[in-house]
């Protein structure tokens, strides 16, 4: 048996002259951007954002159209601004989101990068803490625990750019000194940039020959075992540092690597995550060549002042070895907030088998002999405090242990971290229960955020040239991911009260059937 349709359509297009057409007619209620554009209110953008436009003259973007676009961009996961409009054109609900009509034309690409570098960070920074002010009315936000991470994000620029500092001839002459030749040590081609946008501080030579001496012992080590590793035939990934290279077209960005990686230009992303439902609770762009104990104290200040605003009090940080140090552990303390921060495994708090008296500060050591505090002094190579203890050699006379305690030296003599105690109260909080408890809250909470901002939400490269821009880009991606987990809890308790409704419909209906069948069984036991 044959089933046949009916006959056979063609359908031939012609375009109408004249058409009655409404985008909101033909957005979805349930549709992200409709909803989006339902729950964002921008217009507090106009006096925020007024100095920036003159008196005179034909009219600019609007400064509400332009954040949209840009919001737009990082939600579909593009970093091309050109991308971006021509992604914007084909779209009806992003173009009802920023409120355009089919037959108007979007602003022009280049109009987006040029508004977006006037602009100062200072607005962004202002859309970021309202969204974070939409999270907080909606209880999404605890406050009292906030994991900290970093990840370095690519910048646009090439290592083939990077020069060497100056004086250069001094330089590169101590260069092809201190230079172990190797497979890949041979003429490369040179991109030469279009202009020096560095300062003068930038080009000249800042670290000691002791560090530059360093590098020679790093460079024949590369040309040893390291030249078929990855990026490893790209020009300057053997020889080139942040002690001796610089990059003119983007000075901001530094040299920084990863084992197993190729060095690249990238700024570092501080990102810091409240725990109760994953929100994005503060993020800055630094430089790369910082290391991330440096910076924690800056992001715990802005932290507490932005939360302190919302109503909020910061009460436990947490964060990975990195952040470790004596001076972040006091700052924390003194800050009245507990610190959830493995400490690096070089910490010790004195030397093998030694216990210290914390009453006398001084420490016994295996044969119970006193070795006495001293004086605290700056290191001169980490400089950080240090405790300084130490006890003649003639308590040491006839020791059995003499020759291995003492070494070269005829006294006892061994510095320890000034920061010794909180060292040591924070060591008992990682090691409790709840310290065990917070290290797998980090895990699932700040670092799923950064994959899915990386990835997902546009900064895997920052396109823009500066720091200012990189934080202006981070902002953006942190405010469109923080506004992607608002509508989803919207949604998720729309979901929930819809369930509660229908459970107390169907309740309802049930007992309303059940007094139905007790009532009529009632009337017919009367009749009987």
């Amino acid at each position: 048996m044959i089933v046949t349709l009916g006959m056979q359509g063609k359908k031939d297009y012609q375009e109408k002259l004249f058409t009655s057409f409404q985008l909101s007619e033909r957005i979805p209620e349930n549709n992200f951007y409709r909803r989006l554009k339902e729950v964002l209110d921008l217009r507090s953008l106009y006096p925020l954002t007024k100095g920036y436009y003159g008196d005179s003259g034909q009219k600019s973007i609007d400064p509400v159209v332009f954040l949209k676009l840009c919001l737009v961009g990082y939600l579909e996961n593009l970093i091309s601004d050109r991308q971006l409009i021509d992604h914007c054109s084909l779209r009806l609900d992003i173009l009802y989101f920023v409120g355009y009509d089919i037959d108007e034309e979007l602003p022009w690409h280049s109009t987006i990068s040029r508004t977006r570098q006037l602009f100062s960070e200072s607005v962004f920074e202002e859309v970021f803490t309202k969204v974070l002010a939409m999270c907080v009315e909606k209880g999404m936000v605890s406050g009292h625990t906030q994991a900290i991470d970093s990840a370095p994000v690519k910048a646009n620029a090439s290592m083939d750019t990077l020069e060497l500092k100056v004086p250069e001839e001094d330089l590169d002459e101590h260069l092809r000194k201190v230079r172990a030749i190797g497979s890949m040590d041979r003429e490369t081609p040179h991109r030469e940039s279009k202009g020096d946008t560095s300062d003068k501080r930038q080009r000249g030579i800042t670290t000691s020959k002791k560090e530059l001496d360093a590098i020679k012992g790093r460079n024949k080590k590369w040309a040893r075992d390291q030249d078929q590793r990855p990026g490893a035939g790209n020009k300057g990934s053997k020889y080139t540092s942040n002690k001796t290279h610089y990059s003119p077209v983007h000075p901001d960005a530094r040299i920084s690597v990863k084992p197993g990686k190729a060095r690249k230009l990238n700024y570092l992303s501080q990102l810091s995550v409240d725990t109760a439902h994953h929100v994005i609770t503060d993020i800055k762009a630094y430089h790369a060549d910082g290391k991330d104990n440096q910076q924690l104290q800056d992001i715990v200040r802005r932290l507490q002042r932005r939360l302190w605003q919302q109503g909020l009090v910061f009460e436990n940080c947490v964060a990975d070895t990195g952040y470790s140090s004596g001076e972040n552990y006091a700052f924390l303390e003194d800050s009245g907030i507990k610190s959830f921060i493995p400490p690096h495994g070089t910490y010790k708090g004195g030397p093998d088998n030694f216990i210290y008296n914390e009453n006398e500060d001084h420490y016994l050591c295996p044969q119970g002999k006193v070795i006495p505090f001293k004086k605290v002094f700056l290191d001169s190579r980490t400089k950080t405090r240090k405790k300084a203890y130490r006890a003649s050699g003639k308590i040491c006379k006839g020791c059995p242990l003499r020759t291995t305690c003492l070494g070269k030296v005829n006294e006892k003599q061994f510095s320890v971290t000034y920061y010794r105690a909180e060292y040591e109260r924070n060591i008992e909080r990682v090691n409790s229960r709840e310290g065990r408890y917070m290290k797998g809250k980090r895990q699932s909470t700040v670092e799923p955020v950064f994959g899915t901002l990386t990835q997902f939400m546009g900064p895997r490269k920052v396109n823009t040239i500066g720091i200012g821009q990189a934080n202006k880009v981070m902002h953006l991606s942190a405010i469109a991911y923080n506004m992607k987990k608002y509508l989803k809890f919207e949604q998720k308790r729309a979901k929930s009260g819809a369930m509660a409704l229908a459970f107390v419909v169907s309740v309802r209906n049930v007992l309303k059937n059940l007094l139905g069948a007790f009532t009529t069984r009632r009337k017919i036991a009367l009749y009987r």
